[in-house]
């Protein structure tokens, strides 16, 4: 069945920073032949198209965001305990985790404790501890510019917490499925390694709502070989953490709004009070700047701005 598509539905209580305005349009598919179907509508209309998950990486404006939004809730996960796995883009990255590992496979301990979808993770190439989602994957189904076919990884063009999908003026593609190739692992050494990434998490990650890491890290080698305080590992690949920065900034704890820098870590925003998107892009644009001045580095925004933003002014 074709999907319905509504209008004015408000996005803020679908994500996790818990702000932003309405989509112009909306629908909510529960497969990825739906999936496709929106995604072949959209094209053919040429409206704006914004896939939505989790919400976990994204910040919708205050006034909207044009076109159709697809909420995708597509979840069909296949593991052979080959190695082979065929996914939705709409299952949830750490069930994907979980199913994997139950099969014997590793690769994908990282992912315990991301919120978000499979589709949200390849947005940004998602990864921690070293490790990226893109490495792994064999091949890709999308629908690109309204035909439906599958297609290689270097499509993407995935880099550092980059794909082309994050482009300010990105090609018609949606991404249905994903295709991945993981090694065999043992089930005792996944699952301990999982948990300690979680306890992790757990000490370092705020309980408000959030986006999770709002900034990508930096890779800078000359800066690390600088800063007092970066682990050895850090130094030799050249890896600033952007929290590292922002706390050394003084900036942890502070706040404009309703939104605040983390006071546990630094590289998160809060939304304390609720707190419009404005008010958290005024701080990130506030942090970034201060960031600036006192390290000569820019900080580069994981989260992604959705939307109309003509009228928002820094402050």
């Amino acid at each position: 069945m074709e999907p319905k598509i509504e209008q004015g539905v408000s996005l803020r209580l679908l994500t996790t920073l818990k702000a932003g305005g309405k989509a112009e349009r909306f629908c909510r598919v529960s497969t990825s032949s739906q999936l496709a179907g929106a995604a072949q509508k959209t094209h053919a209309n040429d409206w704006p198209t914004t896939i939505l998950g989790w919400g976990s990486n994204m910040l919708p404006s205050d006034y909207g965001v044009p076109g159709l939004v697809i909420w995708n809730q597509s979840k069909r996960i296949a593991v052979a305990r080959s190695g082979e796995v065929l996914a939705d883009t709409g299952c949830a990255f750490q069930e994907l985790f979980l199913k994997t590992a139950q099969a014997g496979l590793r690769g994908l301990e990282f992912a315990v404790g991301i919120p978000g979808s499979l589709g949200g993770a390849l947005v940004s190439n998602a990864g921690a501890y070293r490790s990226n989602v893109s490495e792994f994957i064999t091949r890709l189904e999308v629908v690109s510019d309204g035909e439906r076919k599958w297609v290689s990884p270097d499509e993407l063009e995935f880099s550092y917490r980059d794909s082309i999908l994050r482009r300010s003026d990105p090609p018609k593609l949606v991404v249905l499925k994903v295709e991945m190739k993981l090694p065999q692992g043992d089930p005792k050494t996944n699952y301990d390694e999982a948990r300690e990434y979680q306890r992790q998490r757990i000490s370092k990650q705020p309980p408000p709502a959030s986006a999770g890491s709002f900034f990508k890290n930096v890779l800078n080698a000359e800066l690390a070989q600088t800063l007092p305080g970066l682990t050895d590992g850090m130094r030799k690949a050249g890896v600033v953490p952007a929290g590292f920065l922002i706390e050394a900034a003084g900036l942890k704890g502070f706040r404009m709004g309703g939104a605040m820098q983390g006071a546990r870590h630094a590289n998160f925003i809060l939304n304390v009070g609720n707190a419009t998107a404005f008010e958290i892009r005024r701080l990130a644009t506030h942090t970034k700047r201060v960031v600036m001045d006192k390290f000569q580095v820019e900080l580069d925004e994981e989260v992604l701005y959705l939307g109309d933003w003509s009228r928002f002014v820094e402050g």
